[in-house]
């Protein structure tokens, strides 16, 4: 596993109805119907190299998502024209791309690593697994589980929190949705990423990563520790 291939797709060309979440890169298709969506659906699994290693196609009646890999980091340099031709199929069957429909929401539960228990995750939820630390639902429903391994030295005060990865251009949009709603801000590193709780206490971080920042292992753990992320190997992409 490495960065090279989420990277790659984001600095590729002719992917622009693409978001790179938590989950690789994903796209949302608007359409007329239930019966249109079906129709684009049988057409993109026609693409020579679509079927297989983890695409994932969910049909509604004025939309279709469109999941190239179930993992971030089972992004490789292959699915840009992947991508591309997706994007292609859309067009000839008049399903604009809707960026701000995109997201992926992970639940991070986080332990020490002694005490990292992700297959009872798996089993409790009857989920597959993807990488050695996560867990996804075979139907696409449902979150993604990740297990996160804690610094030893990091104190645990919230064992798990909500991850929320959306486009770079909606982030703002969602916090601000978020807020209106009676969210507390508890760290601000906009335009990067939000932490915030609700009135008991429970944190979710909304993030534009990995679409237009990287954010770094040491915030992750801040997270979990329940701490303001300290923003360090956070850079913005675009």
């Amino acid at each position: 596993m490495s960065e090279q291939g989420w990277r790659h797709f984001l600095e590729a060309t002719g992917v622009e109805d693409w978001v790179v979440l938590h989950g690789g890169a994903t796209a949302v298709f608007r359409t007329g119907s239930l019966a249109d969506s079906v129709r684009l659906a049988a057409a993109i699994a026609e693409i020579a190299g679509f079927e297989g290693s983890g695409r994932l196609l969910t049909v509604a009646d004025d939309r279709l998502t469109v999941r190239l890999t179930r993992d971030l980091w089972a992004l490789e340099p292959e699915h840009v024209d992947l991508a591309r031709a997706v994007s292609a199929t859309a067009a000839r069957h008049g399903a604009p791309a809707d960026r701000a429909a995109v997201q992926e929401v992970q639940l991070a539960i986080a332990a020490q690593p002694g005490a990292i228990d992700v297959g009872f995750w798996r089993a409790v939820l009857g989920y597959d697994p993807v990488a050695d630390d996560n867990g996804v639902d075979p139907l696409g429903h449902g979150s993604t589980v990740w297990m996160q391994d804690l610094d030893e030295t990091k104190p645990l005060r919230h064992a798990m929190h909500v991850d929320v990865s959306v486009a770079r251009e909606h982030s703002q949009a969602r916090f601000d949705a978020a807020v209106a709603a009676g969210g507390i801000v508890v760290h601000d590193a906009a335009p990067g990423h939000w932490i915030l709780a609700d009135r008991a206490g429970n944190k979710v971080c909304v993030c534009a990563w990995p679409d237009g920042a990287e954010f770094s292992a040491d915030d992750e753990a801040d997270v979990a520790a329940g701490e303001p992320a300290t923003g360090t190997g956070r850079t913005e992409t675009g």
